[in-house]
């Protein structure tokens, strides 16, 4: 049967059930738990990465903002930890798909932006209409700056689902021209072989990337509501 390409991002079945529930879950086994007496080296280095990004990310924040520390902390491993997932062989990026990413950027944006508009509600609405502005401008300017209100979860959904999938095609192509070459050249096929092995270093340096931005736009949004 021949496979377009595609096939990698359309959503797995079980006897006609989609299993994408459970292959989200099943990033989480990825990392290690903490039931040791003592630490090892990585767990150590997880504990430390961790705390770092924590540091950098929320140490502007207000009390109101650190309160989700935690969320956004879950938030940026379980993105991190999908994109890698999709880097095993056989299996499926869960983070490919628009929707699933539509479903972690509007909850998240919509609470900042209710947050903001319960704690600061006269910033939130200057927000709309700069200080200074012509009055045959307001209309206008409060129509777009609407628009770029509503459109920042959708800016944050279309960039994750866009550099991970553009990533995993290019492997996709690439792997294909390596098995292709083989037979015709096999010093070309060692080289192309090489190039995607850089390239997955690169993807696996992108995975932890987009998360990492991913999160930080949302606590950007955050940082100005709270």
């Amino acid at each position: 049967m021949n496979e377009n390409l595609f096939t990698p991002f359309i959503t797995p079945t079980l006897l006609g059930i989609p299993v994408a529930i459970f292959i989200i879950m099943f990033p989480s086994l990825l990392f290690i738990k903490h039931t040791r007496l003592f630490s090892n080296r990585i767990m150590m280095l997880q504990q430390w990465m961790i705390k770092n990004t924590t540091k950098q990310m929320m140490s502007n924040h207000n009390v109101k903002g650190q309160t989700w520390t935690l969320l956004l902390m879950s938030l940026m491993m379980f993105i991190a930890s999908s994109n890698i997932l999709g880097l095993l062989p056989h299996s499926f990026t869960p983070t490919t798909q628009l929707s699933m990413n539509l479903g972690m950027a509007i909850p998240l944006w919509a609470g900042a932006v209710i947050m903001g508009f319960r704690l600061k509600l006269k910033n939130s609405l200057a927000h709309f209409l700069p200080q200074g502005t012509p009055l045959p401008l307001i209309p206008m300017l409060i129509v777009i700056e609407t628009i770029s209100l509503l459109i920042q979860p959708m800016a944050l959904a279309i960039r994750l689902t866009a550099n991970i999938t553009a990533g995993h095609l290019l492997i996709h192509l690439i792997g294909s021209a390596v098995l292709n070459l083989l037979a015709i050249s096999p010093s070309v096929a060692m080289l192309t072989l090489i190039i995607l092995l850089l390239l997955t270093i690169l993807e696996i340096a992108v995975a932890f990337i987009q998360a990492y931005v991913f999160t930080l736009l949302v606590s950007l949004y955050l940082h100005d509501n709270t």
